[in-house]
């Protein structure tokens, strides 16, 4: 016996598992003793109406059921090697997919260790000095690991989310990311899942080294059969190119190579941050605001301002705003928030987007066109931040009316804040659409737009700038046999999910590609 059924609780109610599963029971008609499991499938709040209610999907069974779906991987030591560039999801999931198809994942990633991280991190935040091989973006677990890790994608026809749902929760992921509506594992407990994964593929016969930096390619004719790295090592083997996002140095490397690229729109604007319980207030439209039982409220806008997309992106409830630079010289904010979203501060990137044919194509045209616009913003915000990684932030109603802020409100950027003018910081046609996106979001939502948040600048690692030309059916570049482009680094994919699903069909890829 097998039933799904669905019921609606108040929030309070909705915390105690064992009501959920005594309503479940009777609303199925059947009595607790004929019932073996219980789990919920789908959580999700619907916050239209007052008091808030919780809607749950609870799947009923009359044997002992798993939550998950375990994977089986095989012992790959005496395997074909596969050389996976890059411990970001992508990566990280090619490498598991990789053990399951009996193929050796050799992974090399050019930073530290995602524990060794979190102290290059601190140190960071502290010092203001940026560590350009680890730091937000470099490192195990990539620029995911210290992001809110969160897993809701739409991008659900480019692979098997429960998969890669599955492999999180058996490497350590709470199960509650298969059935909330908005999954996401918190930045404090991803460190753990990222080393599980890696002793998966350690213990298996792949392997994993750190602070091993890809600097060129070895070719034979139109195929390549390995990489060097920056201790004059050679790796050999098909190689699954998975730097993530933010690798310029690898974007110069293959445009130098005459390995086909191409510019992609990006989105880029800034960090909004605004008190936590005004969004709860806002949101769950109740003058306590979440209470005891709900949890920190999320945001979604997005609003067609001048023929370009203004939104927001990766919102991090009860989060931090993050320094997230990978060189001295740049000025770049990005979001987290740990598992409980327990902080005072609620932020989000506010983003316009941004096409190639939007710059000055004498200045930045050609494959780098749009990665040099994003290099160059981040060095003016930081000459505006007086040549530190405090950011240049301002009031949001301030912005709007085009009135710099007599003082900054607190807030949870640690290295701090540069009072300016952002209309002055940010090109022209990003800061007008900006500021006529968040009059539209006001109205949307009451105390939306409020001189109580901040912008703070800039947002501008959302995705890649660049995309790797590669081969639709065969996921292989289309110039050069034996590469296969993954990952947000690809222009393929964005998030953790979508580039850990892009990851393990670059695996099958090449699967079938050494089986030619």
């Amino acid at each position: 016996m097998q039933k799904d059924i669905n019921i609606r609780l108040s929030a309070e109610e909705a915390a105690d598992t064992s009501l959920i599963r005594t309503k479940a029971a009777a609303k199925a008609g059947l009595s607790l003793s004929d019932i073996a499991s219980s789990r919920v499938i789908r959580r999700s709040i619907d916050a239209r109406r007052s008091p808030v209610v919780v809607d749950l999907v609870v799947r009923l069974s009359g044997e002992e059921e798993q939550a998950f779906q375990p994977t089986t991987y095989k012992m790959v030591d005496n395997s074909k090697a596969v050389i996976v560039v890059g411990a970001g999801p992508a990566g990280l999931f090619a490498a598991l997919r990789l053990l399951e198809l009996g193929l050796k994942p050799i992974v090399l990633e050019r930073g530290v260790d995602v524990h060794q991280r979190k102290k290059d991190i601190a140190s960071l935040m502290k010092t203001g000095k940026v560590n350009s091989e680890s730091n937000y973006s470099y490192g195990e677990g990539g620029a995911g690991a210290f992001s809110d890790g969160k897993l809701y994608t739409r991008a659900t026809k480019r692979g098997n989310v429960n998969s890669v749902l599955d492999q999180l929760c058996q490497h350590g992921a709470s199960l509650d990311i298969l059935s909330d509506a908005h999954p996401h594992l918190g930045s404090d407990r991803l460190p753990v899942i990222v080393e599980a994964i890696r002793n998966t593929i350690l213990s298996h016969g792949g392997e994993v080294h750190f602070k091993t930096k890809v600097i060129s390619f070895v070719r034979k004719s139109s195929k390549l059969v390995g990489v060097v790295t920056q201790t004059g090592q050679t790796f050999h083997g098909p190689v699954i190119l998975a730097t993530g996002h933010s690798a310029r140095d690898i974007y110069e490397y293959l445009d130098a190579e005459h390995i086909a690229l191409e510019p992609k729109a990006l989105a880029i604007g800034v960090r909004l941050e605004h008190p936590q319980h005004l969004i709860d207030q806002m949101q769950y439209k109740q003058k306590e605001g979440r209470g005891l039982y709900l949890p920190a409220a999320e945001y979604s806008f997005a609003e067609q301002v001048k023929g370009r997309g203004v939104y927001s992106f990766c919102m991090c409830p009860g989060g931090f705003v993050i320094a997230a630079a990978t060189e001295n010289g740049q000025q770049v904010v990005n979001g987290m928030s740990s598992a409980a979203r327990a902080g005072k501060f609620a932020n989000s990137g506010m983003v316009v987007e941004l096409k190639p044919e939007d710059l000055e194509q004498n200045q930045f045209g050609g494959a780098l066109g749009v990665m040099r616009f994003q290099e160059a913003l981040e060095r003016r915000c930081y000459r505006a931040s007086g040549e530190t990684i405090k950011a240049p932030a301002q009031r949001m109603v301030d912005f709007v009316n085009h009135r710099v802020s007599k003082d900054l409100p607190e807030t949870s950027y640690i290295p701090g804040l540069v009072n300016s003018d952002l209309h002055r910081v940010l090109p022209q046609f990003l800061s007008e659409r900006l500021a006529l996106g968040f009059e539209a979001f006001g109205r949307k939502a009451s105390r939306f737009l409020t001189n109580e948040a901040i912008l703070l600048a800039a947002e501008t690692r959302t995705s890649s700038p660049v995309r790797i030309v590669r081969d639709p059916e065969t996921r292989m570049h289309t110039a050069l046999d034996g590469l296969f482009p993954c990952g947000e680094g690809s222009g393929y994919a964005g998030g953790i999910v979508s580039a850990a699903m892009d990851g393990m069909a670059s695996a099958d890829a090449v699967k079938a590609y050494l089986e030619c």
